[in-house]
């Protein structure tokens, strides 16, 4: 009777690779060739065009070294260039971090400020990038707060919102960054391209003061009294100011300057 024969151990995932960057294959290709299967050469007779993709990846690897294989083979199917490939990815992980902060951070206590001063009926004072509208919030929508007397405002536009009350007593002591004054910065469509997107290292100051630095060019130094996904809440209880993410160039802990940032065109 024939010899059993013994089973061929499972190869590394060195030869593995090795032999793909050799046969300039797909790694399942190489395994199952080293598993005795079908041999690279005959796949590469048998998927052409496939076959050419890889090749031109293997060689995108080696003019650039520090490639991975998935990357060189998604330019090779995208025709885009090496840095707008990488460029395109670096912006699509930077969409997905922030969209994780702000899924940590619990935005509540924001939320009930906001619903306080609908139900409330409340005149606030929204602080756009060039004037102050005095107005009464009658709901909140995803990217908009609906007004008795405006009608929709887009919260892109909003810098600061409080009660008329507080703004009124606040606005006189407030500094002013005289360049942004005079041009307020624009805010980006994109939350990653924005100067401040990320609320969690926001979190640790809670109860201490900090400095903002506006787009409008104001500065606020107040307590930071609650951070949510998009927003903060700075002041006192009964004396808040509302400031969104989206309208900071920048922040720090009191006694430190705001580091100037300027934001991505």
């Amino acid at each position: 009777s024939p010899r059993p024969q013994t089973p061929r151990p499972p190869p590394t995932p060195e030869a593995i690779a090795a032999l793909a960057k050799a046969e300039r294959v797909p790694a399942r290709i190489a395994k199952g060739d080293l598993e005795g299967k079908m041999r690279c050469r005959i796949w590469k007779k048998l998927h052409r065009e496939e076959a050419a993709r890889f090749d031109q990846a293997y060689t995108l690897m080696g003019q650039h070294p520090t490639l991975e294989l998935a990357d060189a083979f998604g330019i090779v199917q995208s025709g885009l260039s090496v840095a707008e490939f990488l460029e395109r990815r670096q912006r699509a992980k930077k969409k997905e971090e922030v969209k994780a902060a702000r899924a940590s951070v619990a935005g509540e206590t924001i939320d009930a400020f906001v619903q306080a001063l609908i139900t409330q009926t409340t005149e606030v004072a929204f602080v756009l990038g060039d004037k102050t509208v005095l107005d009464n919030i009658t709901a909140v929508q995803p990217v908009s707060f609906e007004l008795s007397r405006t009608g929709r405002l887009e919260k892109l536009q909003v810098v600061a919102l409080a009660r008329r009350s507080t703004w009124d007593t606040l606005y006189p002591s407030l500094q002013r960054d005289a360049k942004l004054a005079q041009k307020p910065a624009a805010v980006a469509r994109q939350p990653a391209r924005r100067p401040v997107n990320d609320p969690r290292p926001l979190l640790d100051h809670v109860g201490k003061p900090v400095q903002l630095q506006l787009r409008n060019g104001v500065k606020v130094t107040a307590p930071l009294l609650a951070v949510g996904p998009f927003d903060v809440l700075l002041g006192t209880t009964g004396d808040e100011v509302f400031i969104p993410l989206h309208a900071m160039m920048a922040w720090a802990a009191e006694g430190a300057e705001p580091a100037t940032t300027t934001p991505a065109e």
